[in-house]
Parts: C-alpha cells; structure tokens; sequence
C-alpha cells in the first residue's frame, strides 16, 4: 500500500489479487479500480508531484493511473517476469526493477526512455541527484538500487553507458538498506553491524567517508531525516542516532529490551517529529523525536514544555527549584504569570494556581474562539482569538471592585479594525491592530491612556517589563521602539526581516537593553535615552544560537533558550564577553570588551577593563563615552583619575545643570562637537551660550550672526576681536571695516582699543595721513611705537620719527632722524637717547664737522673710551680728563695713548705707570732702566700682579744695585726662594724687622728644608751669634705648620712676656697659639692652657673689679695669688691686690693669708707705704672670718665641688672653665662664644655683656643676640677630656 502525494488516498493490492483499492481518508470511503488486468499485483508506488499511481503485475506488465483524470494507461511486457521494485522522481520519470535483471525507465505515459540489466535481481531502487563535477547535478538522473546482496547499482540516465558497481569489504556482510542525504552522500547499512558513508562525487568514488560500527551482532535498518539532520540505525535491541554533521558522536541511545525477537524497520515522518521502528514480534514503536517548542516568560519566571503532557516552571535567575505540572491535554500555546500557569489548545485554557507547597488546578475557560496567543500578569489574563483581545480576571474578584473590571473585550464594537498581537504588563494591556494602531489600556483606571497610529498594520509587539518601552514590528518586518510616555518612535537599525521576537533585559541595571532573536542569531540593541544626540537604538553585535533553540529569558547578557528536547540551555551573549573572562585576554580582546561595555553604558565595567589595560588612550575613549552618554559624574570620575584636570574642573561646572539641552550642549562642546552644541543650546534656556561658545572658539562669524539675535549690544566687542583676528592674518581691510564697527562711542576703553586698530589699519591700507592723525591724538605710547614701527617698515621715517618721537620712544627716533641725515634733531633727542650706538654715530659726525666737545660727550656717552681719550689728547689738549678716563675705565689702548703722550712730555715716571697700565711690562722696565726710575716701576708693578718674568728683572736689578730688601721681596714674587731668603738675610740691621718677616714668609712658602734649616740657625745666631726675637721663630713655625714647635715657642714668649710684666701680650700669645692647634685637631699642652687659664683670670680681675664684683674679682686673684711664682715681676702688687679685694669680699682669712705671706722680709719692704700699716695690722690681729664659697654640681659626674675649683675630686676630670667668671662650667647653663668658641655660663655671660661688648677671651666684638644657649654640651666635654 502507499499514500499519494498529500496524505489523502491510500492505495492497496491485496496477495493473490487483481483488485486496487482506494481508500480517501476525507470521506472514509473505499474505492475499487479495475486494471484490466487479470495476474496478480506485484508492486504499487504513487507519484511524489502529479497524481499517478504505477502498478505492475507479476507477469511484468504495467498500469498507470491519473487518479484526477481517472485515465488509465496499461503497458504490456515492459518486464518480462514480475515487477518488484521502482521509483517516481521529481520529473514524473518511473524507474521499475524486475525478476527478470532488468531496469527500465519511463515517462508518466508509459513510454520506455532507458533500459539496462544488471547482474542480480534489483531491489531498494531510489532516485537521487549525483555528484558530476564541481557541482551537484539540478535534477534527479540518478537511479541508485541493490544488486544481490553486496553491490550497489548507480545508473546515470544522462550517461547511460557508464553504470557504476560498488561493492565493499567482505567484512561488512550483506547490504541491508541504503539512503541518500545532504549533498549527494549515501549512507549504507550492512547486516554485521556497520553502516558506512561514500560520496557520488566522482573524485571521491569508491572512498569511504566514513565507517561506523554501531551493533555488535547485525543491524537491520538505517534512516535519514534531513529536517533534523539525524541519521538512525537499529539493531541488537537499540536504536543508535548520529548527528550527519558530526557522525562519529553519538547524539543518542534508545534501547529496547523487551523485543527479543529482533527488530524491522526505521522511518522518520517529514518533519522529523516522529520516529518508528517496526519489529518482528509485530509491534510498532514509535518516538517523539522533538517537542513543540512552547515556552512563555513573566519577569524572571519562565515556562517550557518539557514532554506532550509536562510543563516546567523556573525562576533560574532567583535559583528556585523548577515546578513539574502535569497537564491533561497536549497543548499548542503555554502562558505563565506572577502566581499563575496557562496551557491550551483551540478556544480553551486551564489555569493553574503556582504556590509555596505545590501546583493546584484553578479552572479551565473556554474563549469565543481559537486561541492563537495568551499572557498572563499577576491578576489578569489576555486571550488573543480571531482578532480579539478578552481581558479577564484569571481567579476570584478583586476587593471593591466592579464588574465590569472583571472582564473585557477589545476592540470596542464600533472600531473597524482586527488585533494583531497583545502583550500583558503589571500596569498595562498593550495591543496592536491590523490597521497600524497601538493601545496602551491602564488596567488600574480601566481606561485607555495611550495611542499611537503607524503607517502599516503592526505584527508583533514585545513591552519591556515596566510597560514605559515597546519594540513593535510592521508588515513590512521592520522594527521600531516606541516610547509612549513621550510619545517617541525610533526605528531599529540593521533589524533583519527574519527577526521572530524580542526579549527586554531583565537585569534592573540594564534597563535599555533588548535582543531580536531569529532562527540562527541574536541581535543585542542598546536604547541610549539621554546622549548629545539625543535618544538612539544601537546595533551593539550579534551572537549565533545553537539550531532549534527558543530564547526565553534574558538577565545580565545571559540567554536562556528552549530546546527541541524540553530542556533549557544558557547562552552567554557575546556583546557581553566581559562578564566572564576579564584578566586573562590579550589587548586586542581587551579593548573589543572595552567598546563592548561603552556601548551597553556599563562605565563600572569598563574602569575594570581600563584599569588591566593601564592605557591612556582607553581611559580617554572611556572618558569620551561618559561624555557622549550624559553620565558627568563618572565622566569626572574617569578625568581626575587619568589626571586632566581641566576637563574635571569644567565637568564640576555643570555637574548641577538639570535641563537636558544646555547639559547636552555643553558636554557636545567638550567633544568638540560644535554645531551640535550650538543647535543644544538654542534650544535651551541659555541660548546666549551658543554666542558664548562661538566667540571662544574665535569663530567670528558664525558668533555675529547669533549676536544679531540673542545679544546685539555684544556686537561691538565681537567685531573688535573679529578685526583682530583678521589683522593677524594679514586682512587688513575687514580688519579696518571691523574695527570700525566695534566703537560703541560710550565704552572709552574699548573704543580706544578699535581707534588704535583704526589707526593701525589705516596705516597698513595706505591711507597714511589718515593712521598718522589718529595715532597723534590717541594717548597710548604703544600705539605711536606700533605705528611708528609700521611706517619705518614702510620707509616712511619722516613720519615714523614723528610717531616715536611723540610716544617717547628717543632711541627710536633717534636711530629714523639718523637715516634721514637730521642731526639737527638727533642732537636735541640726544639727553634722553641711552643706546650707545646712536651716541656713536652722532659722534662721528661732529668729529668730522670739528665739533670736538661734542663729540667727545657723545664718545664718552657711547662707551667709545678710546675715542674719547684720542681727542682729549689731540684735539683738547686736556691730559688730565684723558688720565681720569684711563683710570676710570682701566683702556689698555687708551693707557698706550697717554704714556706716548706723556713719554713726549718727558714724564717718564707718569709714561712707566701707563705703559704697565696698558700691560707693555718690558717698554716700562726699559725705560726705567734707562732713566733710573726702578723703583717706580716696581711699585707700580709689584701692585698689578705681573708676569714672573717682570719680577725676575727686578729682582736682579735691585741685586746688582745691593738693594737686598727689594731684590728678595721681587725673588720671593717670582717664586725664587733661594734667592730670596739669600738676599733677605743680607739685609742692613736698618731693615731686619721687615726683613725678617719677609724670610719667614718666604720659607713658609718654599716648604724647602734647607731654607728652614738656614732660616733658623740665622735666629737663633748660628750664623753671626746674636739670636733674633723669640717671636719670628714662633712666626716661622706657623708658616711651616709646624704646631708642636711653634706651641713650645709660644710658651717661651709667653713666659718671657709675663716675665717682663706684659700679662695680655703673654695672653694674647697663647690664645692665638690655643686656637690655631684647635683649628687643626692637635692637642693642647697641658702647660698651655694652665698658663693661658692663669693669665685669663689675671685679666678677668679687672673687668668684675671695675663692675664693682670684689667676690668674683677676689677669687680670681686667689687663684693668680696661687700661681704667684708666675708673675715674678708684680709679685708685691698682685698680694697686696689680693689683699685688699680679699677683706672687701669678706673673705678675712684668705686675706690674713696673703698679709701673712708680705710679711716676709723679701716682700715686707716692698709693699705700698699706703697701704702697710694696714697689712700689718691686719697680720698682728688676724680676723679669720670666712665667707663659704658655693658648691656646683661636675658636669661630667654631677659631683658637688666649689664652684672656682676646676678640678673635680669625684671624676678626676679637668673641668672647662667660664670665660666670664672663672667658674667651672654648668651644664645646664652652657653657651659658647661664637668667635672663639670657649665656653660660657650664659647666665654670666649675657650679665657681662650688658656693660662690656667684647669677649673677654678672644676681644671680638660680640652681642647677647649672638649667644645661643646649648642644651647638649657634650661636644665640649669630651674635647675636654681629650686634651
């Protein structure tokens, strides 16, 4: 039996029979159609494109039947034995194969075409399309059939002289079936399991694509549905699927365990729905291969159909666990709400409850019509049935509410139109009508409060999830957006025609984000509301979805799709890349991301992107972007951190602007997007900002004609920057023109300003008399110079002296009146003329008009020495202004003229001093030579710091003259110690002093052992036995640096200096002595600073005497009056002192002490008539009173010693004493002398100071604002302690 072409009659022939019998499944009749024919039928086939249905006989005869026309065409012998097997193609060409080896092929009348044998009986003919060349043949001329059991037939109608035998591997086993698919491939099944894959390409014939063993024992049957794209094969009590584009994965296994008898046949149905598979115990499975794909989404709730009678409800976004809802018809439309559930088929839904606990049945609701679309919110439903909208409760009533609120049908009665599609949000019924209509329906007022009128009937209409955005799509498959809250329609770019819906982001962040989906892609849009251009729909990429695969649900750039098996499956968008792999990309990736992010405006994003990137570049491109998108507080963000901070400092500035056009304007003026912002801002409350912006950007122009409209008075201002623009872009005319129009007449500022633009202009456009006059009278000297500097370009001088000359510019004017030849008024510009070059010029002249003293003032004036000084001695006669010009400015020319000048005179002395002046060292010596006037020369010289050479010359002059003293003060200048010292030595007994010194200093230089050793035996009287002052050895040693000697001859000096009464040259001696080792880190003799600390109380004793301190005074004289051997000249006075100070301080008992001691008969004859009777009176009633004296703790170990000791008992350490008081030093009370750097008790020191201003030590001036008080003395100790 077979169906014909559209399903509607089955035909059948019955064994043993020759009867045909038509069944029409419309009318459920039965037919006869009488053949003819008395043999038995063997074979029946309808026609695949007419109506034709072939029957052959078992004796090889056909018949073939038009069931339209009921004609019937019987064909006798066209086999000669039974029919078993044959084909229709597309052409209505039949292939028949009979017992007898024998292919015939013939048109529809029955007429033969091509005819060949074969070797075996044929069976499983097909005809197919084959492979001949490059490209597959257009028509089916390709009869492929089985030949036995191991061959596989292929006849070529177009080439029927060369059929192809295939036969494969022993191995296989017999061929069971075989079936064509995709482009021109043959799978073929064989009985030991293996099917195999070859192509009818000609190239590949005979190669085997593939090879796959799917059954271990036999299989007997494969199948190909190329609407899914599947291939099966059965056997061993399973069924085996393989995908054709990837055949060696299995895709599935159904196994059938309860068939032990073996299995028959596959077949898939057309649409690929539905597999059967037949088996031998006669049993008929047959398997569901795809469901409808049924699905509905409300919020992050969706619903699919998981099997015919299953429903699945999820929310994976809030990872509830999914609901099963068993339902009881197989349903052709599924809708899901807040709490609800909805399946149906026809005009009928049931509505399911979904709760906490579970899923219960709500009701069923039969509609006025065939159900093509339902939706679902929390309350309410909407049925979409024959071009109507039934609005309903879904359960219950809401509370106060009316009937009528219960139920609703749209359109109204009286509208003329049909509804196209619907869709259902929480506040809004959305329709749209085949007359290009949308109605948005406020169920809360149950009132319409929205229409908008479309050229062309609206199809589809997809509301975001708050109802305030629609996307429609037309008749004509183009998309729109649809804003109703203001009414705004965009049109979708780049939406392709194929597009089959639209899903609106539900992550709340992404609130203008939606896809269109197709069969094959998705298409990710991006609604910019706020931007400088305004609202836009972006096309931001697409991304390829797996086939058969439903989008249901998008959330944060995640797809979640329905597939054919009742499954979901989540597709990452790639226009959202950068929600998932972030760190571990390349740049080029990387920035991919980055553009992805600014167009879905997720700047939080981007910053993580930018920030791995740690380019600039892609922060500025992120900075741009906020700009472009209005966002100015992460614009703000971006720019601080990137480091600009001009453009943050700008953002700051608008950052509260709440009006759309001027925030848009300016933020299109920082994206340099000017006529933009220009447009921005006249449409703003702040046109004036246009003119604004315009007038910074120097566009003249377009900023006068906005100034004409918005601002007139600004006019004026506008043209003078206009004209200034153009006047450095050499337009001088417009410039002129411009200038002229910005005076205002009242604004005396900025008239002056266009005046001197005028003037300028003028001047520059030839119009001369006209520039000149209104530079004159205007009263900026800049101008007269500008101008001025315009006209001396133009060689107009006359009129350019005039200008500089009026603007005070004398240089200036000068310098013109000197290229016009007018010295007349040179010469009176010259008192306010500084440059020396004019001076010089107008010098020159008068020197060759004769004008001498002029001349020389203007020499003199240009700094021209030499000149000057020529004509004093020529022209003047006035040597004595010519010497003060040399000596003034120290001319060696001018030097040469006046020694010429005065050699004629015959002042040689005057003509040696100017020839060294003018550095002629060798004429000067010369001429001194010759006139005896060397020891002019060597002044003169010996001043100037000469040439060793000039030294040398004297030096041997003045020894060939005897002249000792000057021969070695020369030698010593050229460096020629030997000599020196050896004529220092000469020197008359007259000169010894200076003589003396000079020997001293010229060992110290010549650092030559030698001369020292000369040096010294000549001292000490070696040489001539009379030994030279103590003091030039000492003199000598510190030239030599040698320390150590030169302390020893201190000492001596200082001693012999005591001796002879001479205390403060003794002190002065050691101090300079003390402070000279001190500078060079040697260590201080002991005997030293003993002497130099006995000598300085000495003198301490005065100073506190005379401040009327007897205590301090007497102390100090105790401690002299111990060291009494020391002073062997004053012994007798300083005892008395003693004496004397002691009884006025109250210290009876030292003073009794001292009186004792000028008892004695060496001293006691010596003493003061006036004063001893007193001392002996004091001897012979002795008052041994005694005032205690204080103790102070040892700054090195705090132990409590009197305050004069020096010596501290506890530490044994030598304490530093105050140069103020003699006291032992305190260390709390410690400050330095800033000159010499001896110590102090500041509180002391600061109390002398106020009635002395020197230091008692070191006799520099010194001031109490100078002393600093020291916190750590430690410095000093230590160095005490060292020494």
């Amino acid at each position: 039996m077979d169906w014909d072409k559209d399903g509607d009659i089955l035909a059948i022939i019955a064994e043993k029979s020759s009867r045909i019998y038509l069944w029409d499944a419309n009318t459920d009749k039965t037919s006869q159609l009488n053949s003819g024919m008395r043999e038995q039928m063997s074979f029946l086939l309808w026609s695949k494109i007419g109506s034709f249905l072939a029957v052959g006989t078992v004796k090889g005869n056909l018949l073939i039947y038009n069931h339209q026309t009921s004609r019937k065409i019987p064909v006798l012998g066209k086999h000669t034995k039974k029919i078993t097997c044959g084909c229709w193609n597309a052409e209505n060409l039949l292939a028949l194969g009979g017992e007898d080896k024998m292919i015939t092929v013939s048109n529809q009348e029955g007429d033969t075409i091509r005819q060949t044998s074969v070797r075996f009986e044929p069976r499983n003919m097909q005809f197919s399309m084959m492979k001949t060349g490059d490209r597959i043949s257009a028509a089916e001329t390709t009869i492929s059939v089985l030949i036995g059991k191991k061959t596989l037939f292929l006849f070529n109608l177009d080439e029927p002289d060369s059929p192809i035998d295939l036969e494969f591997q022993e191995r296989y086993g017999n061929i069971v079936c075989y079936s064509w698919y995709g482009d021109g491939y043959i799978m073929i099944g064989f009985t030991c399991g293996t099917f195999v894959v070859i192509s009818t390409y000609l190239r590949e014939m005979g190669q085997e694509i593939f090879q796959g063993h799917d059954h271990k024992d036999n299989l007997t049957s494969i199948a190909v549905s190329q609407t899914l794209n599947k291939a099966a094969t059965c056997g061993d009590n399973c069924i085996k699927i393989h995908d054709l584009t990837e055949l060696k994965d299995m895709y599935a296994i159904i196994n059938l365990d309860d068939e032990n008898k073996g299995l028959g046949t596959l077949a898939w149905t057309d649409d690929g729905k539905l597999l059967a598979l037949s088996t031998q115990r006669g049993s008929l499975h047959v398997f569901l291969t795809k469901l409808p794909i049924l699905g509905d989404a409300c919020g992050t709730r969706i619903a699919y159909l998981t099997s015919l009678l299953e429903v699945t409800v999820a929310n994976p976004v809030e990872g509830q666990l999914p609901i099963t809802v068993s339902v009881d018809v197989e349903p052709s439309f599924v809708a899901v709400g807040m709490d609800h559930l909805a399946v149906g088929m026809n005009n009928r839904a049931w509505f399911y409850v979904l709760e906490e606990n579970g899923v219960k049945k709500l009701k069923d609701v039969e509609y006025l019509g065939t159900v093509s679309s339902l939706c679902l919110y929390s309350d309410y439903a909407a049925a979409l049935c024959e071009g109507k909208v039934q609005l309903h409760l879904i359960e219950g009533k809401i509370l106060d509410a009316q009937e009528e609120r219960e139920t609703r049908l749209f359109p109204a009665v009286d509208e003329k139109c049909r509804i196209s599609c619907h869709a259902l949000t929480g506040d809004f019924l959305v329709y749209g009508t085949d007359t290009g209509v949308i109605r948005h329906f406020y169920i809360e007022d149950w009132e319409f409060v929205d229409d908008y009128r479309h050229p062309v009937s609206v199809k589809k209409i997809f509301p975001d999830p708050n109802g305030t955005r629609l996307v429609f799509i037309d008749e004509k498959s183009d998309g729109f957006l649809y804003c109703p809250v203001n009414d705004a329609t965009y049109e979708i770019p780049d939406f392709s025609p194929t597009i089959k819906g639209v899903l609106w982001e539900n992550w709340p962040k992404d609130k203008g984000v939606f896809v269109a989906y197709d069969d094959d892609k998705v298409y990710t849009y991006v609604f910019h509301k706020g931007t400088i251009q305004g609202s836009k729909v972006i096309l931001a990429g697409g991304t390829k979805i797996p086939f058969s695969h439903k989008p249901l649900l998008l959330y944060n750039g995640e797809l979640t799709c329905q597939t054919e098996s009742g499954k979901i499956n989540n597709i990452h968008l790639e226009t959202h890349s950068f929600l998932h792999s972030v760190k571990n990309v390349g740049p080029f990736e990387l920035r991919q991301m980055l553009t992805q992010t600014l167009m879905l405006n997720r700047f939080s994003d981007a910053w993580e992107v930018c920030e791995i990137l740690n380019d600039h570049a892609a922060w500025d491109e992120l900075g741009r972007a906020c700009l472009y998108y209005m966002d100015v507080k992460f614009a703000v963000r971006v720019y601080r951190h990137i480091g600009n901070a001009g453009m943050v400092m700008s953002l700051e500035g608008i950052q509260g602007i709440e009006e759309y056009n001027l925030l848009a304007g300016h933020l299109a003026m920082f994206t340099n997007d000017f006529s933009r912002a220009e447009d921005l801002y006249l449409a703003s409350s702040c046109p004036v900002a246009a003119l604004e912006m315009r007038r910074d950007l120097l566009h003249w122009d377009s900023a006068l004609q906005l100034a004409k409209r918005l601002a007139p008075d600004q006019i004026p201002f506008i043209s003078k920057e206009y004209a200034v623009q153009l006047e450095v872009m050499g337009d001088y005319v417009n410039a002129l023109v411009h200038y002229e129009k910005g005076i205002t007449g009242d604004n005396k500022e900025h008239d002056e300003g266009c005046l001197a633009g005028v003037a300028q202009m003028s001047i520059r456009t030839g119009d001369i008399r006209r520039g000149v006059s209104q530079a004159l009278k205007h009263p900026s000297r800049v101008l007269k110079r500008d101008c001025g500097a315009i006209l001396e370009n133009m060689k107009q001088f006359s009129e350019a002296a005039q200008l500089y000359e009026k603007g005070l510019y004398y240089d200036k004017a000068a310098s013109v009146y000197i290229r016009c030849k007018n010295w007349a008024k040179v010469g009176e510009l010259l008192s306010h003329v500084s440059s020396p070059k004019i001076h010089l010029q107008y010098a020159k002249a008068k020197e060759a008009d004769g004008s001498y003293k002029e001349a020389v003032v203007a020499y003199e004036n240009a700094k021209q020495w030499n000149s000057a000084i020529r004509i004093y001695l020529d022209h003047l006669n006035n040597p004595e202004k010519a010497v003060s010009v040399v000596r003034e400015t120290q001319s060696l020319d001018g030097a040469k003229m006046v020694a010429r000048f005065f050699l004629q005179l015959g002042d040689y002395g005057s003509a040696i001093q100017f020839l060294v002046m003018s550095k002629c060292n060798n004429e000067a010596f010369t001429l001194a030579q010759q006139h005896n006037k060397m020891e002019i020369y060597a002044d003169i010289i010996g001043s100037e710091g000469a040439a060793n050479e000039d030294y040398q010359s004297i030096a041997l002059y003045f020894e060939g003259e005897k002249q000792h003293f000057q021969a070695g003060k020369f030698f010593l200048m050229c460096g020629q110690y030997s000599q020196a010292l050896k004529n220092l030595l000469k020197c008359p007994s007259s000169e010894d002093n200076k003589a003396l010194d000079m020997a001293v200093e010229t060992v110290g230089q010549a650092k030559d052992e030698l001369l020292t050793n000369q040096l010294i035996d000549h001292l000490i009287g070696e040489s001539d036995g009379m030994p030279k002052d103590a003091k030039y050895l000492f003199r000598l040693y510190m030239a030599l640096k040698r320390y150590h000697e030169a302390a020893r001859t201190a000492i001596i000096i200082a001693r012999e200096e005591q001796s002879a009464g001479k205390y403060q040259s003794a002190h002065d001696v050691l101090f300079s002595m003390y402070a000279e080792l001190k500078s060079q880190k040697i260590k201080i003799p002991s005997e030293m600073a003993t002497s130099l600390m006995i000598l300085h109380s000495y003198i301490l004793v005065k100073i506190h005497v005379k401040n009327g301190d007897h205590m301090k005074g007497a102390r100090m004289l105790i401690r002299v009056a111990d060291n009494i051997s020391k002073f062997p000249s004053h012994i007798v006075p300083i005892l008395t002192y003693t004496v004397i100070e002691c009884s006025r301080a109250g210290l009876k008992n030292s003073a009794f002490g001292f009186a004792a001691m000028l008892m004695r008969p060496e001293y006691r004859n010596k003493i003061d008539a006036k004063y001893k009777r007193k001392i002996e009176a004091m001897v012979r009633r002795p008052d041994k009173t005694e005032i205690e004296e204080a103790t102070t703790p040892c700054p090195f170990c705090e132990f409590l010693l009197p305050e004069y000791e020096l010596l501290c008992p506890g530490c044994k350490n030598n304490i530093p004493y105050c140069i103020a008081t003699g006291r032992h030093m305190l260390k709390n009370d410690w400050t330095v002398c800033p000159h010499c750097d001896f110590p102090a008790l500041y509180s002391e020191f600061e109390t002398m100071l106020n009635t002395t201003s020197t230091c008692p030590m070191c006799s520099e001036k010194l001031d109490f604002a100078q002393l600093q008080k020291l916190s750590d003395c430690t410095q000093y100790l230590r160095a005490g302690v060292e020494q």
